[in-house]
């Protein structure tokens, strides 16, 4: 696992008055044709309509698995079978300051149902959703890197 200095996102605006940081678990869903899913931010949250990996917000006493297990069960009505702590990236938005923790999930039941309200889309790269999240850019290079794939990894 690897971990990167704080990515700062929109740095012209204002930030928040709480600066600390917010534990987040992301869920990398990969297929085995290595198709990864990006869900849509839902209106009323920050970024609404921008692209992402599903997930959230590590509740008190949580670990990151827990707190993915039971996320995606709440936003997209699956069950994880694996959860893998892949790598974790700091990014600081205007809104708040965050760690996402990325975990790699190849198993999973249930199906696909979008309980928020939002979109989803099973990509390839280059990522033809848009707009992207920027806290999800960094795991399109790292799929890119793992990869080989040359060129950009989402459209623009």
């Amino acid at each position: 696992m690897t971990e990167s200095l704080v990515r700062v996102v929109d740095a012209d605006q204002p930030r928040s008055t709480d600066r600390s940081l917010v534990q987040v678990a992301v869920g990398v869903l990969v297929r085995a044709d290595d198709a990864f899913l990006l869900t849509s931010r839902p209106d009323g949250k920050a970024y609404a309509g921008y692209w992402e990996f599903p997930g959230g917000k590590l509740e008190a006493g949580e670990t990151v698995e827990q707190a993915l297990l039971r996320e995606l069960q709440e936003e997209i009505g699956i069950t994880i079978q694996n959860c893998n702590l892949w790598k974790t990236e700091r990014i600081d938005y205007p809104h708040a300051l965050v760690q996402l923790n990325f975990c790699k999930v190849t198993q999973w039941t249930g199906e696909l149902q979008m309980l928020e309200s939002q979109s989803f889309a099973w990509q390839q790269l280059p990522v033809m959703v848009q707009p992207v999240l920027p806290g999800t850019l960094p795991v399109l290079q790292w799929f890119a890197q793992e990869r080989g794939f040359q060129g950009e990894t989402h459209s623009a």
